[in-house]
């Protein structure tokens, strides 16, 4: 049997691992909750024992695991430095040590959604692309991103590079978590557009949106809202204008790389044309005079939901850019 790897995503929720070949190929995958408020050295005992378990069904050991992690990492040291999501935000702790101690191989880590933008680059679009330039930006209850220059994924010294979502739009805007105003994630995340969608709702704007959510603002979410658009004007307004504040953010960095791929992944990337063709039209109006955007694609995920767990294959099995 060839070389096996394991990969772990790392979310606020669940945690997602597989045992993959070199190619990508899943042998073995599956979840866990991840129960944060048990602290970080329980959650990364849980993700090794459950790697281990996987492992043992295929009567493997993988020659390395690579993990995504939601929040900043220092991608050298394998230690995390601040997880916004989870409980405690895991600072300065050793995860790829423990991890390493428990399970007895190297263990990598990387921001996760640098991580799905490794997997992008390696296994989705940008397979077989030889030196392509590339962005990736994740929409769902933030935005993040990563930056492929020349075929090299570009995380900067300790692998935070790529934090698309925290350009400021509007510097006047929404507080976000970071502690900037206006960010782009304040602005066009799932978060920001189902906080829209409440509004419009409460406000008896949105009667379908009322109808499909039985009047609880708790069920509303984006995509939901891609559901009901066609019915309620003023939520059909509502993403549209969210995808114009994601073509300024997008505008933003096809001025700095020109990019010959734009790929948009996360739950927000499921509404499709009504999302992308706003974002397309307006991209056009704000730099088609510089570049030529017929050049340049903009896709959805190739990869979808896996993205995460297979780009931490890809760090697994290649290690981290050069």
């Amino acid at each position: 049997m060839s070389e096996l790897f394991a990969g772990v995503d790392v979310g606020g929720t669940s945690v997602k691992c597989a045992i993959a070949d070199r190619n990508g190929n899943v042998l073995s995958e599956g979840s866990i909750p991840t129960n944060s408020h048990d602290g970080p050295h329980d959650v990364l005992r849980r993700i090794g024992n459950y790697v281990d378990s996987l492992a043992r069904g295929l009567n493997v050991q993988p020659k390395a695991l690579g993990m995504g992690l939601p929040g900043l990492v220092d991608t050298r040291s394998g230690i995390t430095q601040y997880l916004p999501n989870l409980t405690t935000h895991w600072k300065n702790i050793p995860a790829a040590e423990i991890l390493e101690k428990q399970l007895g191989y190297d263990v990598r880590l990387l921001n996760d959604v640098r991580t799905a933008t490794y997997g992008e680059l390696v296994f989705g679009h940008g397979r077989g692309a030889g030196a392509l330039t590339m962005m990736f930006m994740a929409i769902g209850t933030g935005i993040g991103g990563g930056i492929v220059i020349e075929g090299k994924l570009r995380i900067g010294a300790i692998g935070a590079a790529g934090e698309l979502g925290h350009q400021t739009i509007d510097p006047t805007g929404p507080l976000c978590g970071c502690g900037n105003h206006g960010c782009l994630e304040t602005l066009a995340s799932g978060t920001a557009l189902a906080a829209e969608g409440i509004r419009l709702m409460l406000m008896g704007l949105a009667p379908a949106l009322h109808e499909r959510v039985q009047g609880n603002p708790g069920l509303v979410t984006a995509e939901i809202m891609g559901e009901v658009a066609g019915q309620d004007a003023a939520v059909k307004q509502a993403i549209l204008h969210a995808a114009s504040y994601l073509a300024i953010g997008i505008a933003n960095v096809v001025v700095t790389i020109h990019p010959e791929l734009v790929v948009i992944g996360g739950g927000v990337a499921n509404l499709g044309d009504l999302l992308l063709g706003r974002v397309k039209e307006d991209l056009q109006e704000r730099v088609g005079r510089l570049f030529s955007i017929d050049d340049m694609k903009i896709e959805t995920s190739q990869l979808g939901s896996h993205a995460g767990v297979l780009g931490a294959i890809a760090l697994a099995s290649r290690g981290l850019p050069e």
